[in-house]
């Protein structure tokens, strides 16, 4: 074995270096692309009939979920997913907003008890001012909502972003997409979130469904332009070609947050999905496996929309279970497994592995 020089000892600590250097990026290169790229799924809870949380949380991670959206704060979820790796939204529930928004000091108490206990075990991804509540009697309490949140966490030394999810009533265009832009109603609202949104560079959450859009009006709205499986162009907007219409609801999404003056606002689709009954030929499993596939390998291909390519959709679908208690016909049959936690129809979660 010959003996180490100067120059030796250089050229093999140069050389350590860089191969940290390059560890240290591939780690940091691996943690984006998986944060980007991550499924979600929703846990809703309004049945009888579900199994115990331990089992849901249990359920995510045998099918490689990696997100979990609640709706509200239940605790017995939030224990469940300790130390599970989980990322999850948590909702507030939308007749707290009132209080949430007029009142500092309830803000911190709710996060003093639904974040602040779990927050060394529970990765939280977001937290979400209200649901649906734009346009309508509740919008006004939104900001002011997510504002004292945001103080909230802030002062419990809990670093967690603060949205809100609204649905497409939100916009008053969205055909072609490049028209976007809130209506009369939600823009008063919409505007100043959308800032607050910007300034904190924390997403959007957008709730869209191309199965209602399809439902609504068949006769115009393609079926293979609704299930992400149209092979050519079906809506030309200037330079830019759309294949689906959950790409163009996105990006309409975009063109309306442009127009507020926050087009660096980035949308993330809490909710999205299709019914498996409930509304005859247009609600079989067949279809519902169709959209749900063809969304989950479009998110995790990164492909972006044509507004933004590149920019990984960050989605969520609709719903881990069939909810018994929701309103009878397709409300019930929006779940990817039955309370028995089978399969209502296959779904895969990982098709790049």
């Amino acid at each position: 074995m010959g003996v180490d020089t100067a120059e030796n000892m250089t050229c093999k600590t140069h050389t350590v270096s860089i191969v940290l250097v390059l560890i240290v990026t591939l780690t940091i290169f691996t943690r984006i692309v998986v944060g980007a790229e991550g499924i979600g799924v929703n846990y809703g809870m309004k049945g009888d009939n579900l199994p115990p949380a331990p089992q849901v949380v249990a359920l995510y991670k045998s099918k490689n979920i990696s997100r979990l959206r609640l709706f509200d704060p239940n605790e017995d979820a939030l224990h469940a997913l300790h130390g599970s790796g989980i990322q999850v939204v948590l909702g507030t529930l939308n007749e707290d907003l009132p209080r949430l928004a007029s009142n500092a000091s309830y803000a911190s108490d709710w996060v003093a008890t639904h974040i602040t206990p779990h927050a060394s075990s529970v990765s939280f991804r977001y937290v979400t001012a209200g649901n649906e509540v734009i346009p309508g009697d509740l919008a006004g309490n939104v900001l002011p909502a997510m504002r004292n949140l945001d103080s909230a966490l802030q002062s419990a030394g809990v670093n967690v972003p603060v949205s809100t999810a609204v649905s497409t009533q939100v916009l008053g265009s969205s055909y072609p997409p490049s028209t976007g832009v809130f209506s009369e109603a939600a823009s008063p609202v919409m505007t100043p979130i959308a800032a607050f949104l910007a300034s904190k560079k924390t997403p959007l959450l957008v709730n869209l469904y191309p199965y209602f859009a399809y439902a609504d009006n068949p006769k115009e709205v393609s079926l293979d332009y609704s299930l992400l499986t149209a092979k050519d162009t079906v809506v030309r907007d200037g330079s830019l070609r759309y294949h689906n219409m959950f790409d163009a609801i996105v990006d309409a999404m975009y063109a309306a947050l442009e127009k507020a003056g926050s087009g660096d606002v980035v949308v993330t689709v809490s909710e999205t999905g299709w019914p498996s009954g409930g509304n005859g030929e247009m609600t079989t499993t067949e279809k519902a496996a169709t959209y749900n596939n063809n969304v989950i390998a479009h998110a995790l291909s990164g492909a972006g929309t044509p507004k933004r390519p590149g920019r990984a959709v960050e989605t969520y679908l609709f719903a881990l279970f069939n909810e018994n208690q929701k309103a009878p016909g397709t409300e019930q049959n929006f779940g990817l497994f039955h309370p028995d936690m089978s399969e209502v129809y296959h779904v895969n979660f990982s098709p790049q592995t």
